[in-house]
């Protein structure tokens, strides 16, 4: 069975591209360390056997050959002097033993028989136990056996420092792995937080191009790619607004010109049809004033005078708007623009559903969310996110008589964002829509 899910992922396999790149390296160093590690390891092993063998030969020709021209009774006393560290001499036939086929055996009976010249036939056993223990068995010229207990050594010790000493070296490949991927992850975390925080409606502050020269000049992209995102929207919206306002003027003159004309269907049908118009044109203009900002200053009001006063000019027309709870404070904001926002989802809501209601909370990170309920049909959850663009209508999900050029929410949203705030649309439960403001 393949070891991907259905998502391309392998499990043993990290998600987050630092993860993956700290592991790559740190393995890649982990294994080259190792590597030279175990190269250095090898050489000195090879070192310490090439030195004990040579050893080996030449100082065993010399043992022998001095055994083999003592007098018999006078070898017992040069036995001790004539041992090494890692073999000696014994006379007589040793210790019994198993025939060794083992190579290091086998190299160090190679090394014997080139020291005693092939001169004296030698056997070679391996004696059982918890170590390696080789015996060669030889007989000298005069009969008389003699056996050469070898040891063989290992590697030489380690000094006890060194384990210390590779733990900070790794430790500091660790380092120098986690410090790398930082330097490299980091440009891509910052440039992915710039493009969450990217809003060509608002003025941030530039992506920083130090670093690099590839982080440099990718920081200097973007910050133009922005750039020419918000000049094409204010572009836009310029255009939206220079043709909405030249439209007012000859509105105006077809107006003029429909008023002093007899009374008729057409005339009428006439009349409403630029009525139309002319709400389109300021719905226009009033879209691109929310675009740039309307230049309102803050201004400190009292919440309950403020709602209550929306509240009452709708009441007094004779509109169902009501006030849901008791609401207290103050707040700093722009007024005419708050009100403008509010006017807008109220409509909207008595547009929809008839009556609508107004909730104030006050949150305790400060902010104050103002919500408008209905119980209208609400909005499909797919269209939510798009009932907020400009030129956007809802009429087939709600209304089809329903008029306006959709531009009524994207003002809200642009209002909103002048005030430091947010608009946020819901489905509330049991049926109806709930449009929310949040200020600071």
């Amino acid at each position: 069975m393949s070891m991907v899910d259905l998502s391309g992922h392998r499990p043993w396999w990290p998600r987050t591209l630092r993860s993956r790149i700290f592991l790559i390296l740190l393995a890649g160093l982990a294994i080259a360390y190792g590597l030279s590690f175990s190269v250095l390891y090898l050489e000195r092993y090879m070192s310490a056997k090439a030195v004990m063998l040579g050893t080996l030969e030449s100082d065993v020709a010399t043992s022998i050959a001095v055994l083999d021209r003592l007098p018999a009774d006078e070898r017992a006393n040069f036995v001790d002097w004539l041992s090494r560290g890692n073999y000696n001499f014994e006379l007589g036939d040793g210790l019994p033993g198993v025939p060794d086929t083992s190579v290091r055996g086998g190299e160090i009976a190679s090394k014997i028989e080139d020291a005693v010249g092939h001169r004296f036939p030698i056997t070679m056993e391996s004696i059982p136990g918890p170590v390696m223990r080789l015996q060669a068995h030889l007989n000298l010229s005069d009969g008389s056996p003699l056996t050469i207990d070898v040891t063989p050594k290992g590697i030489m010790p380690i000094a006890a420092w060194l384990p210390y000493v590779f733990v900070v070296q790794m430790l500091l490949i660790v380092l120098c792995t986690w410090f790398a991927v930082r330097q490299a992850i980091r440009p891509l975390a910052e440039f992915a937080a710039a493009a969450d925080a990217l809003d060509p409606n608002k003025k941030g502050p530039a992506l920083s191009d130090r670093g690099p020269s590839e982080v440099a000049h990718t920081a200097k992209a973007f910050n133009a790619m922005r750039d020419r995102i918000a000049h094409y929207l204010e572009e836009r919206v310029q255009i939206l607004a220079a043709i909405s306002h030249d439209l007012q003027t000859p509105i105006t003159r077809m107006r003029l010109r429909a008023d002093i004309a007899d009374d008729s269907p057409e005339k009428t049908k006439l009349l409403q049809d630029l009525g139309e118009i002319e709400r389109l044109v300021q719905d226009g203009i009033a879209y691109a004033r929310s675009a740039h900002g309307n230049g309102e200053k803050s201004a400190r009001i009292d919440l309950a005078s403020f709602i209550e006063s929306i509240s009452y000019d709708y009441q007094d027309t004779g509109k169902s708007v009501e006030i849901l709870g008791l609401i207290q404070g103050t707040a700093t904001t722009k007024p005419h623009a708050l009100r403008r926002i509010l006017t807008n989802f109220i409509d909207n809501a008595l547009k929809f559903a008839g009556a609508a209601e107004i909730a104030v909370e006050r949150r305790e990170t400060g902010q104050i969310t103002i919500t408008v309920l209905d119980r209208g049909p609400g909005i499909p959850q797919e269209q939510i996110e798009a009932a907020m663009q400009p030129f956007f209508r809802l009429e087939q999900s709600r209304n089809r008589n329903t008029g306006g050029a959709g531009l009524g929410l994207a003002i809200a949203q642009q209002l909103a964002q002048t005030l430091g705030g947010s608009v946020r649309l819901y489905n509330r439960e049991g049926g109806g829509l709930a449009a929310e403001v949040v200020i600071s």
